[in-house]
């Protein structure tokens, strides 16, 4: 049984190493499971979830456990509280998700909110840049396809728009639309 939130967290965030920078603010209750918020960073973030993924909190490695690989030293990431991890403003939590791309995401507490029932949790309230499309081999990957598809002349231009299905704007995020799809995780 789900514990009742005592407190409203606004997080940060951040893919590592993203130029410029690729971002999310958003608030969820203190007591979300790390499970729970891995479904809301694919949904605030834009990834698709097929992926492993794992959080990383001072050491301790946090995930999801799978039979078909033997991790002792991984922490179910159902037992965990995000409050149990995350207690102060300025603390953060590592999140990589795609372990062959490397998504590596750093997410920080900016403030500890009261509780508000009247708050629908979680909500993206700003955000920063597009999320790169999954399997395009990484940051290094990403910033290739993006290279390719503003140069006509690139050798690889052809290949990455019919790849990417046309247009990509490395800039677009729609916030209506992320809500939408977290209000429905609220059902």
């Amino acid at each position: 049984m789900p514990r009742s939130p005592k407190q409203v967290y606004q997080l940060k965030v951040t893919l590592v190493g993203s130029k410029p920078p690729i971002w999310r603010r958003f608030l969820v209750a203190d007591s979300v499971s790390l499970a729970q918020l891995h479904v809301i960073l694919q949904v605030v973030m834009g990834w698709e979830g097929g992926h492993l993924h794992a959080f990383d909190s001072g050491g301790e490695r946090i995930g999801l456990p799978d039979r078909d690989f033997d991790d002792d030293e991984l922490t179910d990431e159902r037992k965990v509280r995000l409050n149990q991890v995350l207690e102060l403003e300025k603390d953060y939590l590592n999140y990589v998700y795609d372990f062959g791309d490397d998504w590596s995401h750093r997410i920080t507490l900016e403030k500890v909110l009261p509780y508000d029932p009247q708050l629908a949790l979680p909500v993206c309230v700003k955000a920063k840049g597009a999320c790169p499309p999954e399997d395009v081999g990484g940051l290094w990957g990403y910033y290739e396809l993006l290279d390719a598809l503003r140069d006509p002349q690139h050798p690889s231009h052809a290949e990455f728009a019919e790849w990417i299905g046309g247009e990509f704007d490395p800039d677009a995020y729609d916030l209506v639309e992320v809500n939408a799809r977290l209000q429905e995780l609220r059902r």
